[in-house]
C-alpha cells in the first residue's frame, strides 16, 4: 500500500540554525589553533542577545564574542531593519573548562588503560538507502536542497525583499513497495521585508525556488504552500528564541530513520554524540553501496571512558541480501569504532563544522566528508 513521508529543512538565518553555526565556528576556531582542544559549546539567541556558554580546554585562544559577531554577519544579519544585527546585539560568554572527571575517561595519558575512551555514554544511529544518489532519503534531500536554493536566491539578490530566516517541508508518496513516487506537497516560508506582498512573494518562490529543485517529482496534484500565513517578516532570533542543538531530525536523515537523541554541533569528535553518528553514516553507506542492502540503519552505543562500543546493531529493514546479524560480523572485521579510531580515519580533528551546521550533516558530497566516502566496499565484499 502506498504511503507518505514528510521531512523539512530550515536555513542558516533560522535562530536555532544560527546557534548550531556559532557553536561550530568556535569549535572551528578552537581546533584550527589546538588539535587536542576539547569543546562542548552551547549557544542561545534571542532579541538582542546572544548567550554563549559551556566548557573548553585548548592551549590556544578563542574570541569567542568576536566570532559570534561574524557568524551572525555572514549570515545575513547585517541590517538592523532585520530585526536582528551583529553590531547591535550584546553577546554574553560563559564558558568553563571541561570537568576533571571527564578527562579521566576520554584523555589516553589519563585513561586507566592508556588508550581514549568514549567522551560520554550515548547510543547513535547511521542510515543509508538507494532512493538518491548521495543515498540519502528523497524527502530530506530534497528539504535540504530547497532551503539552500532560498538561502542562494537570497544571497544573490534575485528576490532583494528575502531575509535570512526561512524554512521548507516536502512530502513525497511511496510506492507499495516502498520506491518514492511523487511529490504530494512542498511547504516554503520565507522571512520577507514588510513591503513584499504575499502575491509576489508566491510567485517568485514558485518560480525561482521550487520549481528548479522540485520540479521532476511533481505533477498536478502536488500541493505548494508558500507563507501559509501570509506574512513572515519578523525572523531570525527576535521571532523565536533560538537554541544549539534543536534541530537534530534536520541535521540527520529528516525523521526517515531513528535518533540516539545527542546533538552535533559544538562538541569536539571526542564526544561520540558526534563521531560515532558520523561513523555510523559512513558504516551504513557502505553497505549500501557495496549492494548488501537497500536500506540499512546502523547503532552503535558505548560507556564513558571505554573505547569500544558496548553493541553494534544493524537493521536492513528486510532488504538485505545477507543476514543482519552477519553484516554486524562483517561490520566488527571491517570498522574500527573505538573513538580514537575514528577521528583518526575520518579525519575529525579538522575544522569543518561551520559548514557541516546548516542544510545537513550526512549526505553531503559537496564538502568532501571523509564519512561520505565509500571506501570500505570492497573489505565489506570480502568478509561478508
Amino acid at each position: 500500500m502506498s504511503h507518505f513521508f514528510t521531512s523539512e529543512s530550515v536555513t542558516e538565518g533560522h535562530p536555532d540554525k544560527l546557534c548550531d553555526q556559532i557553536s561550530d565556528a568556535i569549535l572551528d576556531e578552537a581546533l584550527r589553533q589546538d588539535k587536542r582542544a576539547h569543546v562542548a559549546c552551547e549557544c542561545l539567541a534571542t532579541t538582542g542577545l546572544v548567550v554563549v556558554a559551556g566548557e573548553m580546554r585548548t592551549s590556544g585562544y578563542v574570541d569567542i564574542a568576536g566570532i559570534a559577531r561574524r557568524t551572525i554577519k555572514e549570515i545575513g544579519y547585517d541590517d538592523a531593519a532585520f530585526g536582528f544585527d551583529h553590531r547591535a546585539c550584546a553577546v554574553v560568554v560563559s564558558v568553563g573548562e571541561q570537568s576533571a572527571d571527564i578527562q579521566l575517561g576520554v584523555d589516553e595519558e589519563k585513561n586507566a588503560v592508556h588508550e581514549q575512551g568514549a567522551g560520554d555514554q550515548g547510543l547513535m544511529f547511521g542510515f543509508a538507502c538507494d532512493e538518491t544518489p548521495e543515498l540519502m532519503p528523497l524527502p530530506i534531500s530534497l528539504a535540504h536542497a530547497l532551503t539552500k536554493k532560498l538561502a542562494d536566491v537570497r544571497k544573490k539578490n534575485e528576490l532583494n525583499y528575502l531575509r535570512p530566516d526561512g524554512k521548507s517541508q516536502v512530502t513525497i508518496q511511496y510506492s507499495d513497495d516502498g520506491k518514492p513516487e511523487r511529490i504530494d506537497c512542498v511547504v516554503v516560508s520565507t522571512q520577507h521585508a514588510e513591503s513584499a506582498s504575499h502575491e509576489q512573494i508566491t510567485r517568485d518562490i514558485k518560480e525561482h525556488v521550487i520549481m528548479p529543485i522540485c520540479a521532476r517529482y511533481m505533477d498536478d496534484r502536488t500541493k505548494i504552500y508558500i507563507n501559509p500565513t501570509g506574512r513572515f517578516v519578523i525572523g531570525g532570533p527576535p521571532g523565536d528564541c533560538g537554541l544549539t542543538g534543536r534541530k537534530i531530525i534536520v541535521d540527520t536523515y529528516g525523521g526517515y530513520s531513528r535518533h540516539g537523541g545527542g546533538a552535533f554541533s559544538g562538541k569536539d569528535p571526542s564526544k561520540v554524540d558526534r563521531s560515532a553518528a558520523y561513523a555510523a553514516r559512513w558504516i551504513a553507506k557502505n553497505v549500501v553501496k557495496a549492494g548488501l542492502a537497500r536500506k540499512c540503519e546502523v547503532q552503535i552505543a558505548y560507556a564513558i571512558g571505554i573505547a569500544a562500543p558496548v553493541s553494534v546493531h544493524v537493521d536492513t529493514f528486510g532488504t538485505g541480501k545477507v543476514a543482519d546479524r552477519a553484516l554486524e560480523t562483517a561490520i566488527g572485521k571491517v570498522f574500527d569504532l573505538r573513538p580514537a579510531a575514528i577521528i583518526r580515519d575520518l579525519d575529525l580533528l579538522k575544522p569543518q563544522y561551520r559548514n557541516l551546521a546548516t542544510y545537513g550533516h550526512m549526505g553531503r558530497e559537496d564538502l568532501k566528508v571523509k564519512w561520505e566516502e565509500c571506501d570500505k566496499v570492497e573489505a565489506l565484499l570480502k568478509v561478508v
